[in-house]
């Protein structure tokens, strides 16, 4: 039980961590995209402000990250999709660098290359890609590598309900299963892939239900619970460091901002996102762990406050940060 409540307080402390990372970014990322800042005649400038190019965030989705990541060592593998900002939170990406990169400066985890949807950290085994789907094979490829090895490392690929449709989550799904690679792929249906809805573009109300094809175990969580998936990952990784296969565990969830930031949403009616925030997991775990005794109105007001401050420093330490210089364009490429 005291290793659980150490989970379970790490869960909390990691959700708040999150949330408070991308709500921060959604003022930070708008800064000089918006008139008057921008050039004339442009409502939007995507380019423009301390964080050019696309943003796509993941409040909302926290238990996800969390609840996946607390079963995790730093030799396990996690890949992520194009928003993965809180699975490289919950893996323990170096927040610092992880921002840097993002604005595209020399001291990023990739010296400023790559942006938010290309985060890559060794150090903690976290990569992450925007093009959709791409999360399961490199996965699949990390498994193979720990089985090969014969360690009992696992990997784990996240990615939206959208990249369900894709080739490669059904060869990876066949591919896994036939090699009973240790490897957990983790579904998160927000809902809409961009802006369409996951009821226009696919022909299974679960996609936990496909798992029965490739022979392998398929996990429903239908409440966006950190306490669900935390329970339902635990017996999917446990399945997999045991050598028995992989496992494909499908979380409903809620994306509480746009597709990407600037995202007029039109697509979504009228009050969705405010019923979804009605139903926020971070004061659910927080319900919990108050009624279990692991949390007092002192313990909280100490994590947000951490959380706040860890962040804010993520953010100055990448303002503080140099530019790249401009020959620098020039390394890193193939020739």
């Amino acid at each position: 039980m005291e290793h659980a409540s150490e989970q379970m307080i790490w869960m909390y402390k990691t959700m708040i961590e999150i949330r408070e990372y991308e709500e921060t970014m959604v003022k930070v990322y708008l800064e000089g995209k918006l008139p008057p800042n921008v050039q004339k005649g442009l409502a939007f400038d995507i380019g423009s402000g301390p964080v050019p190019g696309e943003m796509h965030l993941a409040a909302g989705q926290e238990p996800v990250a969390v609840g996946v990541c607390a079963h995790l060592r730093a030799t396990d593998t996690v890949v992520g999709a194009h928003r993965s900002h809180h699975f490289a939170i919950a893996k323990g990406v170096r927040m610092p660098e992880m921002t840097a990169e993002m604005f595209g400066k020399q001291t990023g985890l990739s010296q400023g290359k790559g942006g938010h949807m290309h985060l890559f950290d060794p150090l903690v085994k976290f990569s992450c890609s925007g093009i959709v789907g791409a999360s399961l094979p490199p996965a699949c490829g990390a498994a193979l590598a720990a089985k090969k090895r014969g360690t009992d490392a696992v990997a784990v690929a996240f990615f939206g309900e959208g990249a369900t449709n894709q080739g490669a989550f059904h060869e990876s799904m066949n591919l896994a299963a036939l090699w009973k690679l240790p490897v957990v792929f983790i579904c998160e249906d927000n809902k809409y892939a961009i802006s369409v809805e996951k009821a226009d573009s696919t022909s299974v109300a679960n996609n936990s239900d496909r798992a029965v094809a490739y022979g392998m175990p398929g996990i429903l969580v239908e409440n966006n619970s950190a306490l669900d998936v935390f329970e339902a990952a635990g017996v999917a990784v446990a399945r997999a460091r045991r050598g028995e296969g992989p496992t494909l565990i499908e979380v409903k969830t809620d994306r509480y901002y746009g597709h990407f930031q600037g995202d007029p949403e039109v697509y979504r009616r009228k009050g969705e996102t405010d019923e979804a925030r009605k139903h926020d997991p971070i004061p659910k775990l927080a319900a919990y762990l108050r009624a279990h005794g692991l949390l007092d109105d002192a313990g909280d007001s100490a994590i947000v406050a951490g959380a706040k401050r860890r962040v804010a420093d993520a953010y100055d330490f990448a303002r503080r940060s140099p530019d790249p210089a401009p020959e620098a364009a020039l390394l890193h490429v193939f020739s």
